[in-house]
């Protein structure tokens, strides 16, 4: 995959000791569990599909480009340390044509994804969508603009969907270093199939709940009798407060306490007003919960499926991902861009057909297992970005702890929800 070739030059930049160190973080990624490798996929609710991934729904292709450059160190703006990348989900693939039905939500508007007025206007979802960091997502409204165009029986113009959250923590954010190539190799890079979960595209630099975050995603697929439909979720995840976690109502965040964000340096890193400085690492670092909350992240979430859902359908869909972020925790601050996407592979060819057209529409009697699938992709989704996530240090050595799957474990144990 492209992917690799790409990561595989980020590394090549790096010095020796540093490489050797991102290598062995890439591997120790790979083998990290998701939620259902842990047994809570049960607990969560639902049926995962084959994959348990957004790419359960036939024709959905996910690429990333990965860009992991310089040692953790002092932040030099313009050189690094560089923790970012982009993400692209095709809908219909990266060959195909074919716009599909959509939807778009808020659930609190801090944030940013272009191409929603023609969408909440038109109901069509007429290419792929891009989730890349905040200062980045012109360039990649730009880059998918500048691949659409080349593309043939696509019209030569468009109103790309580019989403954002903030990974300025861990990232040299004004540095700008997502460039148009890094958005081609993404969607040229794009394929069905696993997913690549943690600490890559878009959410290389992502904290999710206190933990290292990123992309994560899941799925849940209908009974026959219900129509047999799937729901696939795919979120780059960089919201809320550790001591808030929750995984299938059980309170994770209570119960590890010790892992909290740090400076893995003597010196600590100048701060804004108002803030405090994170504590030194050590041997992990206490998390101090009488600091005030102050929840500045944001969540995008893409939700796809293969029920024949119409836009004002969708829109209900999408506003079902608000309840899966509730139940691990978040409360939508005012700082948080919680912004979600949904669309139907259903009704090939229909679209943007030039004249009267059939359309297939499930009954909005049949619509509340699609609701209640959602939430629950919704929920695994973002555990398992946390899951895939190694720890990971950056600007102004500012590190970030992976969620432990053993703590997990053994915190469900401890409240007897795992044998």
């Amino acid at each position: 995959m492209r992917l690799v070739a790409l990561a595989t030059l980020a590394l090549l930049t790096l010095p020796a000791g540093e490489a050797e160190a991102q290598q062995a973080a890439q591997s120790t990624q790979a083998q990290r569990p998701r939620a259902g490798d842990l047994g809570l996929t049960p607990l969560i609710g639902g049926t995962p599909g084959a994959l348990n991934a957004i790419t359960d729904v036939a024709g959905v292709e996910v690429g990333h480009s990965t860009i992991i450059r310089g040692a953790a160190g002092p932040l030099v703006v313009g050189t690094g340390p560089v923790r970012t990348g982009v993400t692209i989900v095709h809908p219909r693939g990266r060959r195909s044509n074919d716009p599909v039905f959509g939807a778009w939500f808020s659930l609190n508007g801090n944030g940013e994804m272009t191409g929603t007025t023609w969408l909440e206007e038109g109901g069509i979802l007429e290419g792929p969508i891009g989730i890349t960091n905040t200062n980045s997502v012109g360039v990649v409204r730009d880059g998918i603009l500048q691949w659409q165009v080349g593309m043939p029986g696509l019209q030569p113009w468009g109103l790309p969907v580019a989403a954002e959250t903030w990974d300025g923590s861990l990232n040299d954010i004004n540095g700008f270093h997502v460039k148009t190539e890094h958005v081609k190799e993404a969607l040229d890079g794009a394929r069905g199939g696993r997913v690549v979960e943690g600490a890559v595209g878009g959410g290389t630099g992502m904290v999710c709940l206190g933990f290292k975050g990123g992309i994560g995603t899941a799925s849940r697929k209908l009974p026959a009798e219900l129509g047999g439909y799937t729901i696939g979720v795919l979120v780059q995840c960089n919201f809320g407060l550790q001591r808030h976690l929750k995984i299938a109502g059980v309170p994770v965040g209570e119960e590890i306490t010790d892992l909290a964000a740090c400076t893995a340096a003597s010196v600590l890193p100048p701060t804004r007003d108002g803030e405090r400085a994170p504590p030194l690492c050590r041997e992990g670092a206490v998390r101090d919960d009488t600091a005030p909350e102050r929840e500045l992240g944001s969540i995008i979430a893409v939700v796809a499926t293969d029920a024949p859902l119409l836009p004002h359908q969708l829109k209900r869909i999408a506003t079902r991902v608000s309840l899966g972020l509730g139940r691990v925790g978040s409360y939508a601050s005012n700082g948080s861009g919680d912004i979600f996407i949904a669309f139907s592979t259903a009704n090939p060819n229909t679209a943007m057909a030039g004249d009267s057209t059939r359309l297939t529409m499930l009954s909005n009697a049949r619509i509340s297992s699609l609701f209640l699938a959602t939430v629950q992709a919704t929920e695994e989704a973002i555990v398992n970005a946390m899951l895939a996530a190694d720890t990971m240090t950056g600007a102004d050595n500012f590190r970030v702890y992976g969620l432990p799957a053993a703590r997990v474990v053994e915190t469900f144990r401890k409240y007897g929800r795992l044998k």
